[in-house]
């Protein structure tokens, strides 16, 4: 293989050909490239380098004999697939064959790309349907707002959910999101989009009891992380076992996408996306967070604590979560996340009443999941640090008790979830950087908002669709 006329050949582990593959396409060179594979035994502690010599030939045919096979096709252009049955439901149901056959589906039924569908949800867009966003990770597929249209219209998605989506996708696409290396490492990571502005509750994105969904009234949440999730099998070619290596998955083939509760926040407490990327408030905004992880931690206490105790031992319990010796987060200790909590507004509201604020709820929180020295030691959790550290990773371990990001103001709190005390959320945080977009709103929004109260029936919290 020539890359910038140097001749290079790949050592590769055979279960990770795929990733290979798709990082070496996202290069924009050959797919099919020049590979030496070997078992995993290669790669572990302790291994001996034998092999390499006995199959040596095999490096030199790479670096001398290698072509490639397959040739470039036209960036940014979509197939048009012709698909026949007697009746809509027969046809329907060959075009999901073809979809899992393909692998560009995901278990579940997807409605068919149709050219009308596209059209109408383009509609959503402020944008040319032509305009690149760029090449998605790590195989590098060119990616337009077209592309997010037809993702979003398999998702079973609107047009007015495209503009969120668009956003979501340009956050993704940031080379500081680190979604090139998280889209192919084993470590199951998922993207997290919170949604900040009026637009989430036009568009029915909730912020309340069952946020994280399913929930029928509210169902913006689930197609667009669908789509994006489609996207990031298909253009960005994370398929498990293949181009993606996550032991365990992402989870959830809907990924997460929510709104905030700005409605319910107390005075003194900045919509997320005002805190964090500096947007006005009342900016239709996201922001793209990864999280590898989750856990439901009961927040109010169980008897008759006076409302100070209660608020304190809540406190303790959730630094108590985010206090563990997990090495996931180190690749945002810098300049990313630990991960987000999530909080009820009446937790809020309570706290605010109690005299805490969101500064000191956060100041507590990291300064109370410090993890000791000695845990950090005996965990290997140390080691890691050690391992292609920054300076200021290499500097914490200094620190003891050891603190899970370098500042308090990394902690990413977020208020959603309705309004019930008992319980709070953390998404643990497998995260460079948060990633903050402002959205994009096309002129007929209005327009989208109002043929979708007449499709979905009235938006209010006391409709039931």
């Amino acid at each position: 293989m020539e890359a910038q006329g140097i001749p290079t050949v790949t050592l590769a582990r055979m279960d990770f050909v795929g990733v290979m593959k798709n990082a070496l396409s996202g290069l924009g060179l050959a797919p099919e490239a020049a590979m030496v594979t070997f078992p995993m035994d290669l790669f572990l502690p302790g291994s001996e380098l034998e092999p390499l010599k006995m199959r040596r030939r095999e490096f030199y045919d790479g670096l001398t004999a290698w072509k490639p096979e397959s040739l470039p096709g036209e960036p940014g252009t979509n197939r048009i697939l012709n698909i026949q049955g007697k009746t809509y439901e027969e046809a329907l149901i060959q075009a999901n064959h073809l979809f899992i056959a393909n692998l560009w589906g995901d278990g579940l039924p997807l409605l068919p790309a149709t050219k009308d569908r596209v059209e109408w949800i383009l509609r959503g867009s402020a944008l040319p349907r032509t305009q690149v966003i760029g090449k998605f990770p790590p195989r590098g597929a060119i990616t337009t707002i077209e592309s997010c249209a037809i993702a979003l219209a398999m998702a079973g998605g609107r047009p007015e959910y495209l503009p969120v989506l668009i956003a979501g996708v340009e956050a993704f696409l940031d080379p500081l999101a680190g979604s090139e290396t998280l889209q192919a490492a084993s470590g199951s990571a998922f993207p997290v989009i919170i949604v900040n502005g009026p637009m989430g509750r036009q568009i029915r994105l909730s912020s309340s009891f069952g946020c994280l969904g399913p929930d029928p009234q509210r169902p913006a949440g689930a197609s667009i992380g669908r789509a994006l999730r489609l996207m990031q099998q298909n253009l960005g070619g994370a398929l498990p076992g293949v181009g993606s290596m996550a032991n365990y998955g992402a989870m959830r083939s809907t990924n997460v996408v929510m709104a905030e509760d700005e409605e319910g926040l107390p005075p003194g407490w900045p919509p997320h996306g005002t805190e964090r990327h500096g947007y006005a408030p009342g900016t239709n905004s996201i922001s793209l967070v990864f999280a590898n992880g989750a856990a439901n931690i009961r927040r109010r206490g169980a008897k008759k604590e006076t409302p100070e105790e209660e608020a304190l031992q809540g406190m303790h319990r959730m630094a108590d979560f985010m206090r563990t010796p997990n090495v996931a987060n180190l690749v945002g200790y810098d300049h990313g996340t630990p991960g987000i909590l999530m909080i009820p507004t009446v937790v809020a509201r309570i706290m605010t009443d109690l005299g805490w604020t969101k500064k000191s709820m956060r100041q507590f929180l990291w300064e109370h999941s410090r993890i000791p020295a000695d845990h950090l030691r005996r965990s290997g959790a140390a080691q890691w640090v050690e391992v292609g550290a920054s300076a200021n990773m290499l500097e914490s371990l200094a620190l003891d008790p050891w603190p899970i990001s370098s500042s308090p103001d990394q902690l990413v709190m977020v208020c959603a979830g309705g309004d019930h005390p008992t319980n709070s959320f953390w998404l643990q945080g497998y995260c460079p950087r948060v990633v903050g977009r402002e959205i994009r709103m096309p002129e007929a929004f209005d327009r989208l908002i109002a043929d979708a109260n007449r499709d979905l029936g009235c938006g209010s919290d006391a409709c039931m669709i």
